[in-house]
């Protein structure tokens, strides 16, 4: 596998942008727009949200959402995950700082590793980890906590998010950025965080700024 092991330590760069992947890096939540393949957007759309404000934790949630998908070949799944929508300008600010960038989701590595290969950053994120056989799901070996992904570094951590599945994460970083340029941020995200960007742009120019200070 080419994702971050857990146990690795990180200890290279003055500054680290965590971003989360869903509706942050892309313009979609990924697991939804599976879910139409099989005529089960709707069920998914609420476990989703009811995830992302924070009614079900992501480890419940999360189990009955990869439950629905888990017949699907993982090929095709990958396949589809490869050519969703992304944000091109936080896409790019990824591709001109990759030593400082990761991506970190709650996502599968067989469902994303395809993705993370396109854009450039198959060495750079961290992520659940999928139990397979005979190119289909079987099941979650590791649901990943994405708060514990920042403890891995040394350096002044930078986190990205929209959702309260991402509270910790930027609760625990030096920097807690909520984005809203896809989705409305969950109520819980803007509680804690130090900035609020609900366009892409601006963010894009932001996260500019901190990387040269």
């Amino acid at each position: 596998m080419t994702y971050i092991e857990s146990e690795m330590i990180i200890k290279i760069m003055e500054k680290v942008f965590l971003f989360d992947l869903d509706s942050t890096i892309t313009k979609e939540e990924i697991l939804p727009r599976i879910s139409k393949l099989i005529d089960k957007d709707k069920e998914m759309e609420m476990l989703t949200e009811k995830t992302m404000m924070g009614e079900m934790s992501f480890e419940e949630s999360f189990g009955l959402r990869v439950d629905i998908l888990k017949d699907l070949p993982i090929e095709d799944v990958s396949d589809i995950i490869a050519n969703i929508s992304l944000n091109e300008k936080l896409v790019k600010f990824l591709q001109e700082h990759k030593n400082n960038c990761y991506i970190v989701t709650g996502n599968l590595d067989v469902w994303i590793n395809k993705l993370m290969k396109k854009i450039g950053m198959e060495n750079n994120y961290f992520c659940s980890k999928a139990n397979v056989k005979n190119n289909k799901l079987i099941g979650i070996e590791q649901i990943i906590k994405k708060e514990d992904v920042v403890s891995k570094f040394d350096e002044f951590c930078i986190a990205i998010g929209d959702g309260s599945n991402d509270r910790k994460l930027l609760e625990k970083s030096d920097i807690g950025i909520a984005f809203g340029g896809v989705r409305n941020v969950a109520p819980a995200l803007l509680e804690i965080c130090d900035y609020a960007f609900f366009d892409e742009d601006k963010l894009y120019c932001f996260l500019g700024t901190l990387i040269k200070e």
